[in-house]
C-alpha cells in the first residue's frame, strides 16, 4: 500500500464513494495507521442521535427517516461498507468523539456523477485514485447547495483544527477538492438548520434489503464478517464473487441435480468479466454476474446465483424497531430488472382431487434405508429398455457419422449418385458445374456402446462421487451386457427395496451373457481410470469393428492403441452433441432388491 495521504494540518482526509466496500476497507487501514482522537463525517447534525442508534445496531440494517419541508419523505439507509459508517462504527468502538460537519439541506438531487470503478482501489491505491480526482476536479465550480455544504465542512474543520486534535474527516469524492480548497481561507459558520423534528429510525425489511443496498448482500455479509476477524488482512470482491458463484452451484447441483462442467464456469467468469469491461468497470457488478450465470447454465442456476448473492444473515423478522419496506423508486435508484424462468415444480391444485391410490410412504424417517441391504439387487426393466433404445440410437447415428466420412462430392457426369449436393453446386455456381454426392460402402458394423457422464476423477483425498461399480449380465436374448459406475445404491430411497441412482458412466455389449466382472478381470488393470476400463472392455468384448464412445474428452491414446491392437475402430462422438434433457433422463436408474420389488415398483417409479 501506499504511503501518501491528504492531510491539512492536524486533519487527515479520506475521500470515499459512498456505500463501495474498497474505501470502508481503506477506512479501516488509515484509521489504524492514523489513531485519530475525533471522527468527523459527512453527515448533518439534525441527524446525529437516529444515525448513531442505527450505526449502534449493525449489522442489523437500518433506516433514518424524515419529512422535508414540502413534504417529501427523505430515506437514509445506513449500510455496513459505507466508509463513513465503518468511521462511524470504528469511534464508537475506541470511544473517541464524532462530529457531525455537514450542513442540513433539503430538496438535494441524486446526482449521479461518472467514477471510476471502485475495484481500482485495490490495484492501484487509494491515493492515486483520489489523486487522480482531485487533479481533473479541482477547479470545478460545485452547485450552490454543495458549495454551502462545502463551506460548512471548512468552517467546522478549521474550529476542530484549533482544538489541536488529531481529526479523521471521512466525506465524499465529489466534495473532497471544493473542501480543500475552502480551508486555505477562514470561513464563517453558514446559516442553516439546527435542528430537526419528527427524525425516525426502522428497521429495514428483508425484503428491501434485496433491493436497496448499494452492493450486494451478500458481499455485505462477507464484509461483516471480514471485520469481525481480528486476523484477517484483506477482502477482495473477485474473491467474494467466486465464493458465491460456487455456493450457488452447489446449491443448484443438491435441488436440481444438475452440476456445472469446469467449462461452463470458465465461461461465465470470461462472460461475466467482458461485459464488466464493456460497462467500463474492472469487476463485475450483481446484475451482469447474474446475467452471465443465465448465459451459461440456465434459468435455474441464474436464480440460485441471485437467491444465494441476496442473502443477508442478520436481519431478523422481530426486530426492536418499526419495519419499513422500501422500494428502488423510493430511493431513486437506477436499477435494472431481469425475469427468471423456473421449471414448475407442482401442477395446479384441483378443487376436487381425482380418484387414485395414493403412493405408499414411511411411517418413520430412514425406514426403507435401513431395510436395504442389497445382497440380490436386479434393474427395472422399462429403464433397461430404455437404455437399450438410446444405445441402438447411437450405434445408428455412428453409422451415419461414418457414411458422412465415406461419402464424397463430385462434378456430375453420367450419374446423380446419392442425389445433388445443393451446398457445393452454389459454391461452384460461377463454373457452371453441378455437384452430387457419391457414397462409398462403409465396411464393418457398430457393436459396443460407451457413455461416460461425468469422468468422476478422484480429488485429492480420494473421493469418488460415483464409487459404485457393478457388471450386469442381460436377463434375455434381447438384453445388452452392462457394465457401470454410479452413485451407491441404498443411498437415496424411493420405495421400499426401490433405490435411485446415477450413472457416472456405462458401457453395453451385444449378445448378452459373455461379459465376466470387468472391475475385477485384470485384463483391465492397465486402465488409469473408470472412463478408460469401460472403453477398454468395450473394445476387448465387441465383436464388431467400430465401438461407440460418447464422453467429454477424447478416448485416451492408450485406449486407441488397444483398438488399433485387436483390429477395432472408435467412433468418438462429444456428449455436448446429444440432448441435455435425454440425457437426464437417461442418466437416472433405480436398482431393486429382488425381483419380488418389480411387482410393485411400478407404484413408486414414475414411467420413463
Amino acid at each position: 500500500m501506499e504511503s501518501h495521504n491528504f492531510s491539512w494540518k492536524n486533519i487527515r482526509f479520506v475521500p470515499v464513494v459512498h456505500n463501495r466496500m474498497e474505501f470502508a476497507v481503506e477506512v479501516r487501514r488509515q484509521f489504524e495507521e492514523f489513531r485519530p482522537d475525533g471522527v468527523a463525517v459527512e453527515f448533518p447534525p439534525t441527524l446525529k442521535d437516529q444515525v448513531l442508534r442505527a450505526v449502534k445496531r449493525l449489522p442489523l440494517l437500518s433506516v433514518v427517516y424524515y419529512q422535508e419541508g414540502d413534504g417529501t419523505l427523505a430515506y437514509l439507509v445506513i449500510e455496513p461498507t459505507d466508509g463513513q459508517v465503518e468511521a462511524l462504527r470504528l469511534a464508537l468502538e475506541k470511544d473517541i468523539p464524532v462530529h457531525f460537519i455537514d450542513r442540513d439541506t433539503e430538496g438535494y438531487p441524486a446526482n449521479r456523477y461518472s467514477l471510476p470503478d471502485p475495484y481500482a482501489v485495490t490495484r492501484i491505491g487509494h491515493y492515486a485514485y483520489c489523486e487522480a480526482y482531485f487533479r481533473i476536479f479541482k477547479d470545478r465550480d460545485p452547485p450552490p447547495k454543495d458549495r454551502l455544504r462545502e463551506k460548512s465542512m471548512a468552517f467546522h474543520l478549521q474550529r476542530l483544527s484549533r482544538e489541536g486534535r488529531r481529526t479523521l474527516f471521512v466525506c465524499g469524492l465529489t466534495h473532497f477538492p471544493g473542501v480543500l480548497k475552502m480551508l486555505r481561507e477562514p470561513q464563517a459558520e453558514v446559516i442553516g438548520r439546527r435542528s430537526r423534528e419528527g427524525v425516525g429510525l426502522a428497521h429495514l425489511h428483508r425484503e428491501s434489503s434485496r433491493e436497496v443496498l448499494t452492493e450486494m448482500p451478500f458481499l455485505a455479509a462477507e464484509y461483516e464478517r471480514f471485520r469481525s476477524r481480528k486476523d484477517a488482512s484483506s477482502i477482495d470482491r473477485i474473491r467474494i464473487q467466486g465464493l458465491l458463484i460456487e455456493q450457488a452451484r452447489e446449491r443448484h447441483l443438491r435441488k436440481n441435480r444438475e452440476e456445472l462442467n469446469p467449462a461452463q464456469l470458465k465461461l461465465l467468469y470470461t462472460f461475466a468479466r467482458k461485459y464488466a469491461l464493456l460497462t467500463g468497470h474492472l469487476a463485475p457488478d450483481f446484475y451482469q454476474l447474474v446475467v452471465a450465470a443465465r448465459g451459461c447454465a440456465d434459468d435455474e442456476f441464474a436464480y440460485e446465483v441471485w437467491d444465494k448473492g441476496n442473502e443477508y444473515p442478520w436481519q431478523t423478522d422481530q426486530p426492536d424497531l418499526p419495519v419499513i419496506r422500501l422500494r428502488g423508486e423510493d430511493l431513486f435508484l437506477d436499477q435494472k430488472r431481469i425475469r427468471f424462468h423456473r421449471r414448475l415444480r407442482t401442477l395446479r391444485r384441483r378443487l376436487v382431487p381425482l380418484p387414485g391410490k395414493k403412493r405408499p410412504r414411511e411411517r418413520v424417517p430412514g425406514e426403507w434405508k435401513k431395510a436395504f441391504q442389497g445382497l440380490y439387487i436386479c434393474s427395472y426393466p422399462p429403464e433397461d429398455v430404455l437404455v437399450e433404445g438410446y444405445g441402438r440410437h447411437l450405434q445408428k447415428r455412428a453409422l451415419e457419422i461414418k457414411s458422412e466420412e465415406n461419402s464424397r462430392i463430385v462434378p456430375f457426369t453420367c450419374s446423380m449418385f446419392e442425389g445433388i449436393d445443393i451446398r457445393q453446386t452454389v459454391r461452384e455456381w460461377l463454373k457452371g458445374d453441378i455437384y452430387v454426392r457419391e457414397a462409398m460402402p462403409f465396411r464393418g458394423k457398430v457393436g459396443s456402446v460407451v457413455v461416460i457422464f461425468d469422468p468422476d476423477l478422484p480429488d485429492k483425498e480420494g473421493k469418488e462421487a460415483f464409487p459404485w461399480r457393478v457388471t450386469w449380465l442381460g436377463e434375455h436374448e434381447q438384453e445388452s451386457d452392462m457394465a457401470f459406475y454410479s452413485t451407491p445404491a441404498g443411498e437415496v430411497m424411493d420405495g421400499p427395496g426401490i433405490s435411485r441412482c446415477q450413472y457416472g458412466g456405462f458401457m453395453l455389449t451385444y449378445p448378452p451373457l459373455r461379459v465376466y466382472d470387468i472391475w475385477k478381470d485384470s485384463f483391465f488393470d492397465m486402465a488409469r481410470n473408470k472412463p478408460e476400463r469401460l472403453l477398454m472392455a468395450a473394445i476387448d468384448y465387441s465383436l464388431e469393428k467400430h465401438v461407440v464412445y460418447v464422453a467429454p474428452d477424447p478416448p485416451s491414446g492408450r485406449c486407441r492403441s488397444l483398438a488399433a491392437k485387436l483390429g477395432k475402430k472408435i467412433v468418438y462422438m462429444p456428449i455436448g452433441s446429444f440432448s441435455p434433457v435425454t440425457l437426464k433422463k437417461i442418466r437416472v436408474f433405480h436398482v431393486l432388491e429382488g425381483h419380488h420389488v418389480r411387482r410393485y415398483a411400478g407404484h413408486f417409479i414414475p414411467t420413463p
